[in-house]
């Protein structure tokens, strides 16, 4: 199908619809570039610090932060963040709900050789585990949002006593509202819904996980500098990273914080998520061909929407012939195998451009 063309009137105005990185704004860009400046300058001096400060001042205000709560970054991104929390945040055992393979990958952290084996409650993808109410854990661990899959987990408090609430947040921060008094630490890299580059994380942390880093840092445990959280707070307070953070990545993720606060903050963006997969849900439904990968109505992720095809659709065709016309990276996730198609709705995603997209995956399959 190398001859199939799209017609004008099905053609997004932006063809990027990845799960990560995530389309970026003209807006974002044009900011970097008035910005640019500080590109190849100190991190520590004031110019650059001040912009560390504006991402953390907009953080705390998008997600109205309690009392005692604190944003602290890092170098590195989410996979960087699992093995400083084995290092910084895991006393002695922690718990996992893993229905993905980002869930999974937090697990394989836990098992480092200074902790007992973590417990895993696993769910088949497409799923959402749960917790029993029987773990005995001091860190209760779930993703929010589980990329790979485009299942959700509702944001709850587990555990008794000092045990901590920590949620994988990535591809659901900046798209989806939430309450951070149920969690402990929410941490998140930002190439999702807030549309920057990789190379670092953010954590929004509260009272009690600040002790438990500081405690774990007093005893004789032997933690890396650039995976002690720490050392990540106490720079984070300071305005800057251990080593040099990645200016270009902060300079889009403070445009596309200033957006978001303009429009509404968070509801404005919960509720621009849930349109644009709402509509992709709506569409499978009513297709003879589609259906939803997650059944259950209330796990749909509103940031990821993963569409199985049955046996008569070659989604991968179908996806090869809107890359071959400038819609990309719509692919399912690779270790799936599932004849599906991915597609972000992340905050920067036009909902009108979903509505498109969508007209073009038909048009698409009435080629084929």
């Amino acid at each position: 199908m190398s001859d199939f063309r799209l017609p004008e009137s099905l053609r997004p105005s932006d063809g990027r619809f990845g799960c990560g990185p995530s389309k970026i704004r003209q807006e974002q860009l044009d900011h970097l570039y008035r910005h640019a400046h500080l590109l190849g300058t100190s991190h520590r001096q004031k110019p650059v610090r001040d912009l560390v400060g504006r991402v953390r001042e907009g953080l705390s205000d998008l997600y109205r932060l309690p009392a005692g709560y604190e944003v602290i970054l890092g170098n590195g991104g989410s996979t960087a963040f699992w093995d400083a929390a084995a290092f910084s945040l895991i006393e002695t055992r922690s718990a996992h709900l893993a229905f993905g393979e980002f869930g999974q990958k937090f697990v394989k952290a836990a098992g480092a050789p200074w902790l007992q084996s973590p417990i895993v409650v696993s769910g088949e993808p497409g799923t959402v585990s749960a917790f029993s109410g029987d773990e005995v854990a001091d860190i209760f661990a779930y993703p929010h949002n589980e990329t790979s899959t485009g299942a959700m987990a509702p944001v709850t408090r587990i555990g008794t006593g000092d045990a901590l609430t920590v949620v994988d947040a990535t591809s659901a921060a900046g798209g989806v509202d939430v309450d951070i008094a149920n969690t402990d630490v929410y941490y998140f890299a930002p190439q999702k819904n807030f549309a920057s580059d990789g190379g670092l994380w953010f954590a929004l942390v509260s009272p009690a996980a600040i002790e438990r880093i500081n405690r774990i840092a007093a005893s004789e445990r032997y933690i890396p500098e650039i995976l002690s959280l720490e050392i990540a707070l106490d720079n984070s307070r300071l305005d800057q990273t251990l080593n040099t953070p990645a200016i270009a990545t902060l300079l889009l993720l403070d445009a596309q914080i200033a957006w978001m606060r303009e429009n509404g903050g968070l509801a404005w963006a919960d509720a621009r998520t849930k349109d644009s997969s709402g509509r992709i849900y709506a569409w499978a439904d009513a297709h003879p061909n589609a259906t939803p990968f997650v059944g259950v109505t209330a796990h749909r992720s509103q940031v990821v929407a993963t569409i199985d095809f049955d046996a008569t659709i070659d989604a991968s065709a179908v996806s090869a012939m809107l890359r071959a016309n400038g819609i990309v990276d719509i692919d399912p996730y690779r270790k799936l195998g599932r004849n599906q198609l991915r597609i972000a709705t992340f905050t920067a995603i036009e909902p009108d451009d979903v509505t498109k997209l969508l007209g073009a995956i038909d048009a698409a399959v009435m080629a084929l």
